[in-house]
């Protein structure tokens, strides 16, 4: 009987990981490729030009309000739920690590409800707090904002204390015995050392807020306050033009320039940190 020899490559395995990749991309490109129709068609592929982004004078994505509008407000929400969860959520995570008391596993099992609950039902929720109780709060993008925070620190809260989990306490009880102090420590020692967990925090945040349907669009009260998600999922339902599908195109490039640069920031602080922690505690000595 023949058996697998260790180090062999698992030809089976790499074929079905191939096939799903395969399988999960062609939509995507297909329709990243009928954004370059020159015509209308949404089902066929045509000869390529630029119209539906830029040389269209009414229709094309740079010169349609009715696109640009989403645009922008889904770039915006995501970049205001960036700047705004992330560093609520490392201080949760941090002060959630460190507390303890008989309140903590409660406060930690809270941390996973916005999880695990239907984003249907977490979407109705919020509706009905701020239309029936938070009526003072502005309705529209503001609320929308305050929605996106609220589901998104979970996932920062949980990534960064992995992170904390890791690291243990080590390195901030040798920063205090080195004479810095617990800001020093935490500013000098341990965020340094999270620096990977809050960029994969960021991009978490960043990915969840500009995808989100669902929470968008029962905190939306208009046009004004328009996702592309919910441009695409409305012109879809209806005739549309390849000017739909040269949004989304615009909003995966985005995505994706998002994602390659935060992988390279990760790359290069994990490249400084290969004897980063000696280092940092080099320097604390001397602040000592």
């Amino acid at each position: 009987m023949r058996r697998n020899r260790p180090g062999r490559h698992p030809f089976g395995l790499a074929t079905i990981t191939w096939l799903y990749i395969l399988w999960s991309l062609v939509p995507v490109l297909v329709a990243m490729r009928i954004s370059f129709n020159s015509g209308k068609s949404r089902s066929a592929f045509q000869s390529l030009s630029w119209r539906w982004y830029f040389t269209d004078p009414a229709k094309s994505v740079l010169h349609d309000d009715t696109l640009v509008q989403p645009l922008k407000n889904s770039l915006k929400l995501a970049a205001l739920s960036m700047l705004i969860t992330t560093p609520i959520g490392v201080t949760m995570a941090i002060g959630l690590q460190r507390w303890r008391g008989r309140l903590s596993k409660a406060s930690n099992a809270l941390m996973l409800f916005p999880l695990v609950t239907p984003e249907i039902v977490m979407g109705v929720a919020l509706f009905l707090v701020f239309t029936q109780v938070y009526t003072g709060v502005p309705r529209g993008f503001t609320t929308q904002l305050l929605g996106h925070i609220t589901f998104s620190i979970s996932y920062v809260v949980i990534i960064v204390r992995g992170r904390l989990a890791a690291i243990g306490p080590q390195y901030e009880e040798a920063a205090r015995d080195l004479g810095a102090n617990r800001l020093q420590a935490m500013r000098l020692v341990l965020l340094p050392l999270l620096g990977p967990a809050i960029f994969a925090s960021v991009m978490v945040v960043f990915a969840g807020s500009i995808d989100d349907f669902v929470i968008s669009s029962f905190l939306s009260t208009g046009a004004s306050s328009e996702t592309v998600p919910m441009k695409i999922y409305a012109g879809g339902r209806a005739t549309a033009t390849p000017a739909l599908n040269a949004l989304a195109t615009i909003m995966l490039v985005f995505t994706l320039v998002a994602v390659g640069l935060a992988a390279l920031v990760m790359r290069r602080m994990r490249a400084r940190q290969g004897g980063g922690e000696d280092a940092q505690l080099g320097s604390l000595a001397a602040v000592g």
